[in-house]
């Protein structure tokens, strides 16, 4: 079968190859679409960052080469023997994190942790072996089209979590790319006030007013922070970081009020620098988020299916995976009106 095989930085081959060997607790998915996540994004142009990653009593090694793709769902194709929660037929959306199971669920990333498709094979092919603990159940009249989208969206969830927003609350969010506007999709059905975005990309912030934004700040035009405390004097309650560069990051501490709360959401390729005298005047706390629970993953397929949260407008792209380099990847790095693509793996509509 034909998938598309990280062999490392700027290495990504469309190739055939085989299904591994099913394992008892495992179902195979027929794939029917996979989008492109920043996290492979940054594996393409500068990888190894998650491959490996985890610890290896438990978690899936991660050498090269590997299948790509942790954003997917599809139909249940075939079941092992030990499944009893799912069936042939079942339409699904994959959690593709792995973790020892060890501690509380609020936590259990934290003790070590790996992903499907990009420590083992992953969506971007036809067919994937999914432990069963990995699966949600979908409505069959839901499209999967759209589905693919639940596992970014629960990322900006998990985010609103973190930053313990309250409804009527007023918000900043730094970085219009992909997970910045599903973090303002979220933000708007958490019930925030004020949700404002801060880019230096025009169409992108324009992508953030479709996704739910109240207002937008066009970076290299305007002082971000001056801006966003005039439109709320004081500061933000909760400012979100997903640029992950260090301008952005000074910039979320300083539109923040008092007492209130930054969450890191960005990926950083590079360590960088900050005065902690920035926290120490201002009591501002910082937190950060990787991924999600297990808990926010369900409590977002239930968001995303009952029309709650409105993700559809993320999706700005949808190829094949022969496009997948060119039309995919490399899309994302040069096109900034891209948001989420989308490979449809199985060629087929919903």
């Amino acid at each position: 079968m034909k998938a598309a095989v990280w062999h490392g930085a700027k290495d990504i081959r469309v190739e055939d190859v085989d299904l591994k060997p099913t394992k008892d607790n495992e179902v195979v998915v027929k794939v029917a679409w996979t989008g492109i996540c920043g996290s492979d994004l940054h594996e393409y142009q500068e990888g190894p960052i998650f491959i490996p990653v985890g610890h290896k009593d438990k978690l899936t090694g991660g050498e090269a080469p590997v299948t790509l793709g942790h954003e997917f769902c599809g139909v249940i194709e075939k079941v092992g023997k030990d499944v009893t929660k799912f069936k042939v037929g079942d339409h699904v959306s994959v959690n593709p994190t792995v973790t020892h199971g060890k501690v509380p669920d609020n936590v259990d990333v934290y003790d070590g942790y790996s992903f499907i498709g990009l420590a083992c094979d992953g969506g971007l092919a036809p067919l994937v072996n999914i432990p069963e603990e990995n699966l949600y159940l979908l409505p069959k009249d839901f499209p999967l089209r759209i589905a693919a989208t639940i596992e970014p969206t629960a990322v900006a969830v998990q985010a609103i979590k973190e930053g313990g927003l309250k409804f009527g609350e007023n918000v900043a969010i730094f970085g219009a790319g992909p997970i910045g506007v599903l973090v303002a999709a979220a933000a708007k059905a958490a019930g925030a006030s004020k949700i404002i975005v801060s880019d230096l990309s025009e169409v992108r912030l324009k992508k953030a007013l479709e996704m739910g934004a109240t207002d937008v700040i066009k970076s290299d035009q305007e002082d971000a922070v001056k801006k966003i405390k005039e439109l709320v004097p004081g500061g933000v309650d909760v400012s979100f970081e997903v640029a992950g560069v260090k301008p952005t990051f000074d910039q979320a501490i300083e539109a923040t009020k008092a007492r209130g709360t930054m969450v890191i959401v960005a990926i950083y390729g590079h360590p960088i620098e900050f005065n902690p005298m920035q926290l120490t005047n201002t009591g501002v706390k910082i937190t950060s988020t990787i991924a999600y629970s297990w808990e926010t993953f369900q409590q977002t397929v239930d968001l995303v299916t009952k029309g709650s949260l409105v993700v559809e407008p993320v999706i700005t792209k949808e190829i094949t995976i022969d496009q997948v380099v060119s039309d995919g990847f490399e899309a994302l790095i040069n096109d900034k009106a891209q948001a989420k693509i989308l490979i449809n793996v199985d060629g087929e509509d919903d």
